[in-house]
């Protein structure tokens, strides 16, 4: 996908709410402090994750926002967000690279969250992200980060290989970043903490896109076969005819798409 902008993050925020997996809202609650919650958003975008959780847990609440990008950080910070019971949410802004945050970093978090980003990090992002969250005591909560599985109704003989082109793309080396994980993130991440002793809890939580999400529908298709066009220009010719079609599809109400994701929750072991 392309660098994320507003209108493509506003075009996702209601799909994103409609997938997460709710069932680790009580986990998470669970195994959160008493009092006052400071929650870490690393990747926060436009502050859709601020905008979803929040009104779920107990307040006060204080959100530390991470975000390179200050048009991004600016969006999330304009809307007033309140907790379950009411308070008005308090925010700032901080605009490190968050694949340097270390356990110092993390001294007074009640958690750290972060949703559709786990597929932009790298193998060394996510072991020094666990390090972190493990030695600080910090839960964890990740959602929306896909697994590499998509499924289109009507099928299309080109879908799978738009797919696997599409998730070889997510994993491509960036200069100064090393490889990224894309679709590999969630095991990956899952498996750091659990190596480190931890608990991690997952839920499934897929965009089920129909006829009342076209422009969504009609974007994310666009980008789609864009990136597996990148990477792999032998596709160039099967996608300007696939794409159309699809397309017409879309416009039509006739095309059906499942987006795969995965929802996780790392927490530390109860003592017995």
């Amino acid at each position: 996908m392309s660098k994320a902008a507003p209108e493509w993050l506003a075009l996702r925020e209601e799909a994103d709410a409609a997938a997460r997996a709710v069932e680790l809202l009580d986990p998470l609650r669970g195994c959160l402090p008493d009092g006052p919650l400071v929650v870490r958003d690393l990747g926060c975008g436009t502050g859709a994750n601020l905008r979803w959780l929040a009104p779920r847990l107990p307040g006060p609440q204080r959100w530390i926002l991470h975000d390179h990008d200050a048009d991004l950080l600016a969006c999330a910070t304009a809307r007033t967000v309140n907790t379950a019971d009411g308070t008005p949410v308090t925010t700032h802004i901080d605009h490190s690279d968050l694949a340097r945050l270390r356990a110092a970093d993390l001294a007074g978090t009640s958690l750290v969250t972060g949703s559709a980003l786990l597929d932009l990090l790298s193998q060394e992002d996510i072991e020094s992200l666990a390090d972190a969250c493990v030695t600080a005591g910090c839960p964890a909560l990740f959602t929306v980060s896909v697994v590499g599985r998509v499924e289109l109704l009507p099928a299309d003989p080109m879908d799978a290989k738009i797919r696997d082109a599409f998730n070889d793309h997510q994993r491509r080396a960036v200069a100064g970043r090393g490889r990224l994980l894309g679709p590999d993130a969630p095991s990956v991440t899952a498996a750091a903490f659990l190596s480190r002793g931890w608990r991690v809890l997952s839920g499934p939580s897929r965009w089920h896109l129909g006829a009342g999400q076209t422009a969504l529908t009609t974007r994310w298709l666009r980008e789609w076969c864009e990136a597996a066009v990148e990477q792999r220009p032998d596709l160039t010719a099967d996608v300007g005819d696939y794409l159309p079609r699809r397309l017409r599809a879309c416009a039509a109400g006739r095309l059906r798409v499942t987006v795969h994701h995965v929802d996780l929750l790392a927490r530390g072991r109860t003592p017995s």
